[in-house]
Protein backbone atom coordinates (compact mmCIF):
# COMPACT_ATOMS: atom_id res chain seq x y z
CA UNK A 1 0.00 0.00 0.00
CA UNK A 2 1.12 3.56 -0.90
CA UNK A 3 2.89 5.24 2.10
CA UNK A 4 0.39 8.10 3.70
CA UNK A 5 1.32 11.47 3.43
CA UNK A 6 2.49 12.52 6.70
CA UNK A 7 5.04 15.78 7.89
CA UNK A 8 8.51 15.75 6.76
CA UNK A 9 10.27 16.92 9.36
CA UNK A 10 10.23 17.35 13.44
CA UNK A 11 9.66 20.65 14.56
CA UNK A 12 12.71 23.31 14.90
CA UNK A 13 15.56 22.82 17.20
CA UNK A 14 14.58 24.13 20.15
CA UNK A 15 16.15 24.70 23.93
CA UNK A 16 15.39 21.62 26.04
CA UNK A 17 15.81 20.44 30.04
CA UNK A 18 16.93 23.90 30.41
CA UNK A 19 19.92 24.10 28.82
CA UNK A 20 21.11 20.52 29.88
CA UNK A 21 20.96 19.66 25.81
CA UNK A 22 24.27 20.28 24.29
CA UNK A 23 22.67 21.76 21.19
CA UNK A 24 19.08 21.78 19.73
CA UNK A 25 17.22 19.29 18.19
CA UNK A 26 18.38 17.43 15.01
CA UNK A 27 16.29 17.79 12.46
CA UNK A 28 14.81 14.39 11.61
CA UNK A 29 12.43 13.36 9.25
CA UNK A 30 9.38 10.61 8.96
CA UNK A 31 11.70 7.72 7.81
CA UNK A 32 8.67 4.78 8.79
CA UNK A 33 4.93 4.47 9.28
CA UNK A 34 2.75 2.02 10.90
CA UNK A 35 -0.87 1.92 9.81
CA UNK A 36 -3.65 0.16 11.27
CA UNK A 37 -6.43 -0.35 8.87
CA UNK A 38 -5.20 2.35 7.00
CA UNK A 39 -4.99 5.31 9.64
CA UNK A 40 -1.43 5.83 10.60
CA UNK A 41 -0.61 4.58 14.66
CA UNK A 42 2.87 5.50 14.64
CA UNK A 43 5.28 7.50 13.11
CA UNK A 44 9.37 6.92 13.20
CA UNK A 45 11.47 9.88 12.43
CA UNK A 46 15.14 9.56 12.17
CA UNK A 47 18.05 10.26 9.29
CA UNK A 48 19.63 8.38 6.68
CA UNK A 49 22.46 9.03 4.32
CA UNK A 50 23.59 7.37 1.37
CA UNK A 51 27.42 7.80 0.23
CA UNK A 52 29.24 7.17 -2.56
CA UNK A 53 32.84 4.93 -2.49
CA UNK A 54 34.53 9.19 -2.32
CA UNK A 55 32.42 9.53 0.67
CA UNK A 56 30.40 12.30 -0.96
CA UNK A 57 26.51 12.18 -0.60
CA UNK A 58 24.38 9.92 -3.38
CA UNK A 59 21.21 10.72 -1.35
CA UNK A 60 20.06 11.69 2.75
CA UNK A 61 16.95 12.59 4.50
CA UNK A 62 16.76 14.23 7.94
CA UNK A 63 20.12 15.92 9.61
CA UNK A 64 22.52 13.05 8.71
CA UNK A 65 25.03 15.34 9.65
CA UNK A 66 23.67 15.84 13.32
CA UNK A 67 26.09 14.00 16.08
CA UNK A 68 25.05 11.13 17.19
CA UNK A 69 26.20 7.90 18.97
CA UNK A 70 26.64 4.82 16.40
CA UNK A 71 26.66 2.23 19.62
CA UNK A 72 27.05 -1.41 18.36
CA UNK A 73 27.91 -0.14 14.72
CA UNK A 74 31.13 0.95 16.30
CA UNK A 75 32.29 -2.91 16.07
CA UNK A 76 33.40 -3.61 12.88
CA UNK A 77 35.85 -0.30 13.16
CA UNK A 78 36.69 -1.13 16.43
CA UNK A 79 37.60 -4.97 14.69
CA UNK A 80 39.99 -2.99 12.05
CA UNK A 81 41.98 -1.84 14.99
CA UNK A 82 42.34 -4.99 16.80
CA UNK A 83 43.71 -6.80 13.40
CA UNK A 84 46.25 -3.98 12.71
CA UNK A 85 47.36 -4.35 16.07
CA UNK A 86 48.05 -7.83 15.62
CA UNK A 87 45.09 -9.68 16.48
CA UNK A 88 44.75 -12.76 14.13
CA UNK A 89 41.76 -14.92 14.17
CA UNK A 90 39.85 -17.80 12.49
CA UNK A 91 37.37 -15.84 10.07
CA UNK A 92 34.56 -17.15 12.53
CA UNK A 93 36.21 -15.84 15.44
CA UNK A 94 36.97 -12.44 13.67
CA UNK A 95 32.98 -11.91 12.91
CA UNK A 96 32.07 -12.42 16.47
CA UNK A 97 34.96 -9.51 17.44
CA UNK A 98 32.53 -7.39 15.37
CA UNK A 99 29.50 -9.13 16.89
CA UNK A 100 26.41 -8.28 19.09
CA UNK A 101 25.66 -11.66 19.17
CA UNK A 102 22.71 -13.45 20.38
CA UNK A 103 24.30 -15.94 23.35
CA UNK A 104 24.35 -18.79 21.22
CA UNK A 105 26.38 -21.80 22.46
CA UNK A 106 28.79 -21.01 19.36
CA UNK A 107 29.04 -17.28 20.30
CA UNK A 108 29.37 -18.60 24.17
CA UNK A 109 32.29 -20.68 23.33
CA UNK A 110 33.46 -18.53 20.59
CA UNK A 111 34.55 -15.62 22.94
CA UNK A 112 35.85 -18.54 25.32
CA UNK A 113 37.79 -19.86 22.62
CA UNK A 114 39.37 -16.53 21.81
CA UNK A 115 40.34 -16.14 25.45
CA UNK A 116 41.99 -19.29 25.71
CA UNK A 117 43.92 -18.91 22.86
CA UNK A 118 45.60 -16.00 24.33
CA UNK A 119 46.23 -17.37 27.92
CA UNK A 120 43.50 -15.65 29.62
CA UNK A 121 40.22 -16.65 31.18
CA UNK A 122 36.36 -15.09 31.46
CA UNK A 123 38.09 -13.53 34.58
CA UNK A 124 40.01 -10.99 32.68
CA UNK A 125 37.00 -9.58 30.91
CA UNK A 126 35.94 -5.81 32.09
CA UNK A 127 32.51 -5.71 29.93
CA UNK A 128 28.92 -5.33 32.24
CA UNK A 129 26.93 -8.83 32.80
CA UNK A 130 24.30 -9.53 31.05
CA UNK A 131 21.75 -12.36 30.33
CA UNK A 132 21.96 -13.84 26.01
CA UNK A 133 20.43 -11.41 24.13
CA UNK A 134 18.34 -13.23 21.85
CA UNK A 135 14.87 -14.28 22.89
CA UNK A 136 15.39 -18.16 22.39
CA UNK A 137 18.69 -18.26 23.95
CA UNK A 138 18.12 -16.15 26.85
CA UNK A 139 15.51 -18.70 27.88
CA UNK A 140 17.38 -21.61 26.89
CA UNK A 141 19.89 -20.47 29.31
CA UNK A 142 17.83 -19.56 31.99
CA UNK A 143 16.42 -23.23 31.50
CA UNK A 144 19.64 -24.63 32.06
CA UNK A 145 20.35 -22.73 35.63
CA UNK A 146 22.26 -19.83 34.02
CA UNK A 147 22.26 -16.29 34.54
CA UNK A 148 23.69 -12.81 33.84
CA UNK A 149 27.66 -12.88 32.88
CA UNK A 150 30.22 -11.37 31.26
CA UNK A 151 30.49 -14.03 28.99
CA UNK A 152 26.89 -14.31 27.53
CA UNK A 153 26.75 -10.18 27.09
CA UNK A 154 26.05 -9.24 23.23
CA UNK A 155 29.79 -7.92 23.71
CA UNK A 156 31.81 -10.24 25.07
CA UNK A 157 33.75 -11.71 21.31
CA UNK A 158 34.23 -8.07 21.24
CA UNK A 159 35.96 -7.67 24.75
CA UNK A 160 37.72 -10.82 24.72
CA UNK A 161 39.43 -9.57 21.24
CA UNK A 162 40.34 -6.52 23.24
CA UNK A 163 42.11 -8.41 26.17
CA UNK A 164 43.90 -10.84 23.37
CA UNK A 165 45.35 -7.62 21.65
CA UNK A 166 46.56 -6.62 24.99
CA UNK A 167 48.91 -9.62 25.43
CA UNK A 168 49.75 -9.69 21.69
CA UNK A 169 51.13 -6.02 22.27
CA UNK A 170 52.51 -6.63 26.17
CA UNK A 171 50.04 -4.00 27.39
CA UNK A 172 48.01 -4.49 30.71
CA UNK A 173 44.66 -6.50 29.72
CA UNK A 174 43.70 -4.91 33.60
CA UNK A 175 41.89 -1.37 32.68
CA UNK A 176 42.00 -2.41 28.79
CA UNK A 177 38.64 -0.16 28.68
CA UNK A 178 40.23 3.37 30.23
CA UNK A 179 40.65 5.72 27.34
CA UNK A 180 44.01 6.59 27.96
CA UNK A 181 45.04 3.02 27.48
CA UNK A 182 46.92 2.25 24.62
CA UNK A 183 44.73 0.01 22.85
CA UNK A 184 41.56 2.69 23.29
CA UNK A 185 43.83 5.01 22.02
CA UNK A 186 44.95 2.90 18.77
CA UNK A 187 41.13 2.15 18.38
CA UNK A 188 40.12 5.73 18.41
CA UNK A 189 43.27 6.85 15.83
CA UNK A 190 41.80 4.22 13.96
CA UNK A 191 37.82 5.32 13.92
CA UNK A 192 39.08 8.73 12.94
CA UNK A 193 40.93 7.93 9.85
CA UNK A 194 37.98 5.41 9.04
CA UNK A 195 35.28 7.91 9.13
CA UNK A 196 37.73 10.94 8.27
CA UNK A 197 35.83 12.56 11.33
CA UNK A 198 37.13 13.90 15.29
CA UNK A 199 34.51 12.50 17.59
CA UNK A 200 32.16 14.97 18.26
CA UNK A 201 31.79 14.39 21.82
CA UNK A 202 32.76 11.18 24.05
CA UNK A 203 30.70 8.76 26.21
CA UNK A 204 30.53 4.85 27.51
CA UNK A 205 28.64 2.25 25.64
CA UNK A 206 26.72 -0.05 27.31
CA UNK A 207 29.79 -2.64 27.66
CA UNK A 208 32.35 0.08 28.65
CA UNK A 209 33.76 0.05 26.08
CA UNK A 210 34.60 4.59 24.81
CA UNK A 211 31.66 5.97 22.53
CA UNK A 212 32.55 8.63 20.12
CA UNK A 213 29.82 10.78 18.57
CA UNK A 214 30.04 11.22 14.95
CA UNK A 215 27.99 11.73 11.69
CA UNK A 216 25.98 9.20 9.93
CA UNK A 217 28.05 10.46 6.97
CA UNK A 218 31.65 9.40 8.63
CA UNK A 219 29.87 5.89 9.39
CA UNK A 220 28.73 5.22 6.09
CA UNK A 221 32.38 6.27 4.71
CA UNK A 222 33.97 3.83 7.11
CA UNK A 223 31.37 1.12 6.00
CA UNK A 224 32.10 1.37 2.49
CA UNK A 225 35.93 1.65 3.16
CA UNK A 226 35.39 -2.03 4.38
CA UNK A 227 32.84 -3.45 1.97
CA UNK A 228 34.54 -2.25 -0.65
CA UNK A 229 38.33 -3.73 0.35
CA UNK A 230 36.90 -6.94 1.17
CA UNK A 231 35.15 -7.58 -2.32
CA UNK A 232 38.39 -6.33 -3.43
CA UNK A 233 39.85 -9.46 -1.50
CA UNK A 234 37.94 -11.80 -2.12
CA UNK A 235 37.84 -10.91 -6.11
CA UNK A 236 42.15 -11.02 -6.20
CA UNK A 237 41.58 -14.43 -3.85
CA UNK A 238 39.32 -15.59 -6.51
CA UNK A 239 41.96 -14.23 -9.71
CA UNK A 240 44.81 -16.08 -8.09
CA UNK A 241 43.15 -19.17 -7.19
CA UNK A 242 42.30 -19.82 -10.58
CA UNK A 243 45.52 -18.94 -12.14
CA UNK A 244 47.89 -20.76 -9.82
CA UNK A 245 49.13 -17.22 -7.75
CA UNK A 246 49.95 -16.83 -4.66
CA UNK A 247 47.69 -14.78 -2.24
CA UNK A 248 48.08 -11.01 -1.37
CA UNK A 249 47.92 -10.58 2.71
CA UNK A 250 44.47 -9.03 3.63
CA UNK A 251 44.14 -5.85 4.99
CA UNK A 252 42.25 -5.12 8.16
CA UNK A 253 39.43 -3.54 6.65
CA UNK A 254 39.32 -6.71 4.17
CA UNK A 255 39.80 -9.42 7.11
CA UNK A 256 37.13 -7.79 9.44
CA UNK A 257 34.76 -7.45 6.23
CA UNK A 258 35.20 -10.95 4.64
CA UNK A 259 34.91 -12.39 8.32
CA UNK A 260 31.39 -11.46 8.87
CA UNK A 261 30.39 -11.81 4.85
CA UNK A 262 31.36 -15.42 5.76
CA UNK A 263 30.23 -16.12 9.32
CA UNK A 264 26.95 -13.60 9.40
CA UNK A 265 25.49 -16.06 12.26
CA UNK A 266 28.46 -14.98 14.23
CA UNK A 267 27.78 -11.26 13.79
CA UNK A 268 24.32 -11.20 15.43
CA UNK A 269 22.66 -14.90 15.34
CA UNK A 270 19.45 -17.09 13.82
CA UNK A 271 16.20 -14.88 13.39
CA UNK A 272 18.21 -11.56 13.74
CA UNK A 273 17.60 -9.44 10.97
CA UNK A 274 21.21 -8.32 10.23
CA UNK A 275 22.48 -12.27 9.87
CA UNK A 276 19.80 -12.64 6.96
CA UNK A 277 20.43 -9.44 5.61
CA UNK A 278 24.21 -10.79 4.92
CA UNK A 279 22.70 -14.23 3.94
CA UNK A 280 20.80 -12.60 1.53
CA UNK A 281 22.85 -9.59 -0.44
CA UNK A 282 26.01 -11.52 -0.33
CA UNK A 283 28.97 -8.97 -0.56
CA UNK A 284 27.18 -6.54 1.78
CA UNK A 285 28.74 -5.82 5.29
CA UNK A 286 26.08 -4.95 8.06
CA UNK A 287 26.08 -4.02 11.53
CA UNK A 288 23.38 -2.40 14.03
CA UNK A 289 23.49 -0.53 17.13
CA UNK A 290 21.45 0.00 19.79
CA UNK A 291 19.03 2.78 19.48
CA UNK A 292 17.91 2.52 16.22
CA UNK A 293 21.39 2.38 14.59
CA UNK A 294 22.24 0.46 10.85
CA UNK A 295 25.41 0.59 8.97
CA UNK A 296 25.72 -1.05 5.54
CA UNK A 297 28.43 -1.12 3.00
CA UNK A 298 27.82 -2.27 -0.91
CA UNK A 299 31.03 -4.22 -2.29
CA UNK A 300 31.71 -1.43 -4.53
CA UNK A 301 32.09 0.77 -1.96
CA UNK A 302 28.98 2.95 -1.64
CA UNK A 303 27.06 2.77 1.92
CA UNK A 304 24.18 3.46 3.77
CA UNK A 305 23.79 4.90 7.71
CA UNK A 306 20.20 5.12 9.17
CA UNK A 307 19.74 6.63 12.81
CA UNK A 308 16.16 5.92 13.98
CA UNK A 309 15.18 9.24 16.36
CA UNK A 310 13.12 7.45 19.17
CA UNK A 311 15.68 4.38 19.22
CA UNK A 312 13.29 2.16 18.19
CA UNK A 313 14.38 -0.94 16.25
CA UNK A 314 11.87 -2.12 14.15
CA UNK A 315 11.63 1.06 11.67
CA UNK A 316 15.77 0.28 11.39
CA UNK A 317 15.79 -2.28 9.06
CA UNK A 318 12.43 -0.93 6.30
CA UNK A 319 14.14 2.20 6.17
CA UNK A 320 17.96 0.34 5.33
CA UNK A 321 15.86 -1.74 2.61
CA UNK A 322 14.18 1.33 1.46
CA UNK A 323 17.68 3.33 0.79
CA UNK A 324 18.77 -0.20 -0.67
CA UNK A 325 16.15 0.08 -3.17
CA UNK A 326 16.99 3.45 -4.14
CA UNK A 327 20.49 2.58 -5.03
CA UNK A 328 19.38 0.42 -7.36
CA UNK A 329 19.92 -2.82 -5.10
CA UNK A 330 17.67 -5.88 -6.00
CA UNK A 331 15.35 -6.20 -2.29
CA UNK A 332 13.29 -8.46 -3.57
CA UNK A 333 14.93 -11.17 -1.10
CA UNK A 334 14.72 -8.82 1.62
CA UNK A 335 11.03 -8.44 1.35
CA UNK A 336 10.33 -10.76 4.90
CA UNK A 337 12.76 -8.14 6.31
CA UNK A 338 11.36 -4.92 4.62
CA UNK A 339 8.45 -4.49 5.82
CA UNK A 340 6.33 -6.14 9.12
CA UNK A 341 2.80 -6.82 9.14
CA UNK A 342 0.47 -4.70 11.72
CA UNK A 343 -1.46 -7.36 13.90
CA UNK A 344 -5.11 -7.22 15.24
CA UNK A 345 -6.48 -10.59 16.56
CA UNK A 346 -3.69 -12.73 15.50
CA UNK A 347 -4.16 -11.34 11.65
CA UNK A 348 -2.53 -8.77 9.16
CA UNK A 349 -4.48 -5.15 9.67
CA UNK A 350 -1.88 -3.22 8.73
CA UNK A 351 1.87 -2.51 7.74
CA UNK A 352 5.24 -1.39 8.72
CA UNK A 353 6.85 0.52 6.07
CA UNK A 354 9.03 2.97 4.91
CA UNK A 355 7.95 6.49 4.01
CA UNK A 356 9.11 8.18 0.88
CA UNK A 357 11.29 10.53 2.31
CA UNK A 358 13.60 10.64 -0.49
CA UNK A 359 10.90 12.50 -2.69
CA UNK A 360 12.66 15.92 -0.82
CA UNK A 361 15.64 16.78 -2.41
CA UNK A 362 18.87 16.54 -0.95
CA UNK A 363 20.45 19.38 0.93
CA UNK A 364 23.17 20.66 -1.85
CA UNK A 365 25.00 21.77 1.31
CA UNK A 366 25.45 17.75 2.32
Amino acid sequence: MPAPAIPAALPAPFDAMDGQLSSGLPQHAALAVATRDRLVESIHYGSVIATAPDGSTLAAAGDPLAPFYPRSSLKPLQAVALVRAGLDLPAGLLALTAASHSGAARHRDGALRILELHGLAPSDLENSTDLPYGATEREEWLRSGGHATRLTQNCSGKHAAMAATCVINGWPVKGYLDPSHPLQQLIASTVAELTGEAPLALSTDGCGTPLFALTLRGMARAFGRIAAASNSAAGNTANSTSDGGGHAPLTAEAAVGLAMQQHPDMVAGERRDVTELMRLSPGIVAKDGFEGVQLVGLPDGRAIAVKISDGGDRARMPVTVRMLEALGVDTAPLAGIGTAPVLGGGHRVGLLQATDFLSTPVNEAL
